[in-house]
């Protein structure tokens, strides 16, 4: 049975998500960043990094959202969350879930967490003032060149839907209006209405 650790609010919600969309046989653990558990000896024993999603699998743990995404779907290929018989088709999914991982997300970090690129308070509030920007550019890219329609990669819900509609949720957390981004504003609505994310959503603030 797989096993997934959690915080509500974070990225972690993707990946519950997709356990319930492909109908998997998983528990959650959830970590308190409050409490600090994230770097607690027992969990960097199951992810070094110290950072969360973690997702623990009978052959060993894996972490990064992508990656655990990926997984899940070839995990359950029947549930079709990914081309898998298309190379080119699945390498953009790929590139899609790279670019929310690497980018939008860390762009978004930058809003609480400048301890992770600088010392000065003064330039953590300089970070701050950026995100607005920065992470606005991240959802016009995805809104005028990247989301297909009616999902992101099409007719065809996929794993980068999930992930999409996770960081969509820090929108006006970040400073932006989502009346900005109409067709992502709307991917958010539409997801939102699934009732597997209801219930992961419900799992992780109960």
């Amino acid at each position: 049975m797989l096993k997934l650790y959690y915080t509500a609010g974070t990225c972690a919600l993707a990946s519950h998500i997709t356990l319930e969309e492909v109908g998997a046989d998983y528990s959650t653990v959830r970590i308190s960043f409050d409490a600090n558990q994230q770097n607690s000896p027992e969990y960097l024993a199951i992810n070094p990094k110290g950072r969360i999603p973690s997702l623990v699998t009978d052959r060993g743990i894996l972490t990064e959202t992508p990656a655990m995404l990926a997984y899940i779907a070839q995990c359950y290929p029947q549930a079709k969350l990914a081309p898998f018989d298309d190379a080119f088709a699945f390498a953009e999914v790929q590139s899609f879930n790279s670019f929310i991982c690497s980018s939008l997300h860390v762009a978004h970090a930058h809003r609480m967490r400048g301890h992770r690129w600088a010392y000065e308070e003064s330039s953590f509030r300089d970070m701050q003032r950026k995100v607005p920007e920065s992470v606005g550019s991240h959802y016009r890219l995805i809104e005028e060149h990247m989301f297909r329609g009616p999902w992101v990669m099409g007719d065809s819900y996929t794993i980068c839907d999930p992930y999409l509609f996770t960081l969509a949720q820090w929108m006006e957390g970040d400073g932006l209006d989502p009346s900005d981004f109409p067709k992502v504003k709307d991917h958010r609505q539409r997801m939102s209405e699934r009732a597997t994310v209801q219930r992961a959503i419900a799992e992780e603030t109960r």
